[in-house]
């Protein structure tokens, strides 16, 4: 019996040997899934368009395959880029996102989300609209606000032909006059409010601001009564 399991015991240490590479070479390439955040991109926006919904800068993606390829994944190996050359105004559905992902043969990808990419583009336009400056406080009592210039007093703006429309004005940072006696310049910031509308040229405005004293009240003297009057007539 002995003798049984010593004999050719060089070429039954080398098959065990065999077998236990092949036993980790399977439990290696059992099948595993890995989720990475695939950065997405949108490259050749029409000219003239712009995109006006708020499209995910990042796709969930669950990859499947062999664990011993999942396990050298980096999520830099991954890309997802949308071409938008040759649409149009509208909304433009982009489906099987997963066909523009590439991976190993050897991998698939299992689920993706969104798996459907919608894509609003609208036209770009540019209106022309007055710059509002807004004071904040009164002068101190003896003086008023005589006069505003701004310069410019029309700015342009451009974005989305939809929201440009809806633009009467745009406003500027206020402009404190609590405890102001003299006349002043400064430079106001623009706040313009907009999802998709933007300052052309012009970011801020030079803004004038003249104050004035108000004449002193002549004094005025006190009437004499008409009892006054009589007191001192009857004593003449």
């Amino acid at each position: 019996m002995i003798k049984a399991i010593t004999q050719n015991w060089s070429v039954k240490l080398l098959s065990l040997f065999l077998a236990l590479i092949l036993w980790f070479f399977v439990t290696g390439e059992q099948t595993s899934e890995i989720g990475f955040s695939v950065p997405l991109e949108l490259k050749n926006i029409p000219k003239g368009l712009m995109v006006v919904n708020d499209v995910p800068s990042v796709v969930d993606v669950r990859v499947s395959g062999p664990r011993t390829i999942l396990s050298n994944l980096r999520p830099s190996d991954f890309s997802l880029t949308v071409d938008l050359k040759g649409a149009h105004a509208g909304v433009t559905s982009f489906g099987r996102l997963e066909n523009r992902i590439q991976v190993p043969s050897a991998l698939k990808i299992s689920r993706l989300s969104p798996s459907i990419l919608d894509v609003r583009l609208e036209v770009i336009a540019e209106a022309t609209v007055p710059v509002r400056v807004p004071m904040n406080g009164t002068p101190p009592k003896g003086y008023r606000l005589s006069g505003v210039e701004v310069n410019p007093n029309m700015v342009t703006i451009q974005g989305a032909r939809n929201e440009i429309k809806t633009v009467r004005e745009v406003v500027t940072e206020p402009i404190n006059l609590d405890g102001v006696m003299e006349s002043f310049s400064v430079r106001a910031q623009i706040n313009l409010v907009g999802n998709h509308t933007s300052l052309k040229d012009v970011r801020d405005v030079a803004v004038r601001v003249a104050l004035e004293k108000l004449p002193e009240p002549e004094p005025v003297e006190p009437e004499k009564s008409e009892k006054s009057e009589k007191s001192i007539g009857s004593q003449r």
